[in-house]
């Protein structure tokens, strides 16, 4: 069982997240955009996935995943996107190896993604 922090801002997104990586056994956290996810890092909770939108208001997943690496290094990151994940590579070099699931997914693709980036 791992702990993933969602940050997704669509909300009945991150329901279908929630409960679809709840019934795989994990126990989630899920937070209504970047900047809610990035504040729930600074507390000091641990997690061992970051699961996140790349495309939210405020503070998109690739900012995010950016800011939440400095403060969990071996944080690994996952992000989901309804558009073509090009961009990624443009904004966030670094991040070119980065585990990308597109919107629409099914369940299945869903656990069986985060179960093998975190068996990584």
């Amino acid at each position: 069982m791992a702990k993933i922090l969602i940050a997704e801002d669509d909300s009945s997104m991150r329901h279908f997240l929630r409960m679809a990586l709840e019934r795989a056994g994990h126990e989630i956290e899920t937070c209504p955009d970047g900047m809610e996810a990035l504040q729930t890092l600074e507390t000091g909770q641990e997690f061992d996935l970051l699961l996140a939108d790349i495309v939210m208001p405020g503070m998109d997943g690739i900012e995010l995943s950016q800011k939440a690496t400095v403060l969990r290094p071996n944080l690994k990151v996952m992000f989901i996107t309804g558009f073509a994940a090009v961009a990624m590579g443009q904004r966030n070099p670094e991040h070119e190896k980065a585990h990308v699931l597109s919107k629409p997914f099914h369940l299945k693709d869903l656990v069986d993604q985060v179960e093998s980036l975190l068996a990584a």
